[in-house]
């Protein structure tokens, strides 16, 4: 059965609230639990992240000053109510406003996974009531399709348009085996992709000789899109297969690549050779900052993002909403950007990489919370408990050659989580290769020196014209 939310909810306090100390605000505040604190989740997620100030707009209020603002003007709890220093328990609820130095917006959670951490403190409609109210004199909230759009730095058409995805075409030829990058359907946009010149996958693939190459371009979700599931996506991900004419590479980036592995499980005989990046395949492998989160923050809390999202989670609302552990300013580090590197090129690259990153997508609740709970939470995908399009899937059904590309320093995803694959899938050993690369994770996808190493590594074994060795 698959996740359900509601709509409803009392929403009574929720206009009432206001920056300066109300009843609504204090009911709120004592109807959280210690056990769920944004605060005591988020205190070890970004223990290790800048901690610069900055405003993501650079003319709104940060939350991290909302926190200080709220608790100046709070009135004193009574016994038993919940202390909102609490809340502001990652800077330990003092300012640091005035020995902050300027520098650019600081930018938020690269997974919606991460966004209870920030929008919901449990599923009560006290703690709804507390985030919508609080939110709203305050926040912007953008609608995915409305937000900046990043260019596509490759010239493209439109192959397919279907009611998840478009599926652009960046082929150079009508002939040799199609390569379908599977882009992540997560925070941002599929442009992903293809950055920019110098830091694009899709110009990696092309500049190794791959004459037909794609790419799914999901759709951020509509107020009717809200009930789509993960069948959904693989039904399309399926007709743009069969659009290309099977056996088509799949090339997994990100969330986009449990999407791919399970797709190749569900229909095993139309994938020739299979590429997972900076995939969570078995997040029981090994521990990151994402997948220990998820495993502690209870299912109702996820719940109640969708439900201020009215059935969606809303991308905009999670950027507009906190500062985050990654900063338009480390732009240079997550592309890997030449030191050699003229002042112009810098600034454009720069500029670039912010308006991909405040551009977002939003999501279908049904679809993040299948994602949660069956992917994250019951682990699913390894355990071969996950249903596809009707049937069970089992990993050992994907009998395609194999590529694993992890990154050293995932922030996000466990190189152990991805090179799981290697052991639950059915393909022959001798056909599995594996990279680490010493980046983040996005410089898997970003990066410069990864782009011309193990990127062009990947797409000369996409291009090998032997015939494919399919394990028995």
């Amino acid at each position: 059965m698959l996740p359900r939310f509601d709509t409803e909810g009392d929403e009574g306090n929720a206009t009432t609230l206001s920056c300066g100390p109300t009843r609504a605000l204090s009911e709120a505040l004592t109807s959280l639990t210690a056990g769920f604190l944004i605060a005591s989740l988020t205190s070890e997620l970004l223990s290790a992240a800048p901690r610069e100030h900055i405003d993501v707009s650079q003319s709104r209020v940060l939350c991290r000053s909302r926190l200080i603002c709220l608790k100046a003007t709070a009135p004193v709890l009574e016994d038993g109510d919940l202390p909102f220093e609490a809340l502001s328990h990652p800077w330990n609820g003092e300012s640091h406003m005035a020995d902050q130095p300027d520098g650019p917006p600081q930018l938020a959670p690269s997974s919606p996974l991460l966004w209870p951490l920030i929008m919901a403190a449990s599923a009560s409609a006290a703690a709804t009531a507390l985030l919508k109210g609080v939110a709203e004199p305050w926040v912007h909230i953008v609608d995915g399709e409305n937000a900046t759009k990043p260019q596509w730095s490759t010239e493209n058409s439109v192959a397919l348009e279907l009611s998840s995805m478009r599926l652009r075409d960046f082929s150079t030829g009508e002939h040799g085996r199609p390569t379908l990058v599977c882009a992540p359907y997560a925070l941002h946009k599929a442009t992903i992709a293809d950055f920019a010149p110098g830091h694009s996958v899709v110009e990696a693939l092309r500049r190794a000789g791959l004459p037909r190459v794609f790419v799914s371009d999901w759709r951020s979700a509509t107020p009717e899109m809200r009930f789509f599931s993960i069948d959904n996506y693989l039904a399309d991900l399926n007709v743009a297969v069969d659009e290309l004419k099977p056996p088509v590479d799949l090339v997994g980036l990100c969330q986009g690549g449990w999407l791919a592995l399970v797709y190749a499980a569900r229909f095993p005989e139309k994938v020739g050779r299979l590429v997972l990046a900076g995939a969570p395949v078995d997040v029981q492998a090994a521990e990151s900052h994402l997948s220990r989160a998820v495993a502690n923050v209870p299912l109702s809390a996820f719940e109640t993002v969708v439900r201020l999202g009215e059935g969606r989670v809303l991308g905009g609302h999670a950027l507009e909403a906190w500062a985050s552990v990654l900063s338009a300013g480390e732009a240079h580090h997550v592309l890997q950007i030449s030191p050699d590197s003229d002042a112009t090129t810098l600034s454009d690259l720069e500029s670039r990489f912010r308006d991909w990153y405040l551009s977002t997508v939003d999501l279908p609740g049904t679809y993040y919370l299948q994602v949660v709970d069956c992917l994250y939470k019951q682990n699913q995908i390894a355990t071969g408990k996950f249903v596809a399009l009707g049937r069970r899937i089992d990993l050992a059904d994907v009998r395609a050659p194999l590529f694993l590309l992890a990154a050293r320093d995932d922030e996000l995803i466990a190189t152990e989580q991805v090179f799981a694959a290697a052991r639950l899938v059915g393909s022959a050993k001798s056909t599995i290769e594996t990279a680490v690369e010493p980046c983040g994770h996005l410089g898997l996808f970003l990066g410069a020196r990864t782009l011309a190493g193990s990127w062009t590594r990947i797409a000369r074994w996409l291009g090998d014209s032997r015939p494919i060795a399919m394990a028995s």
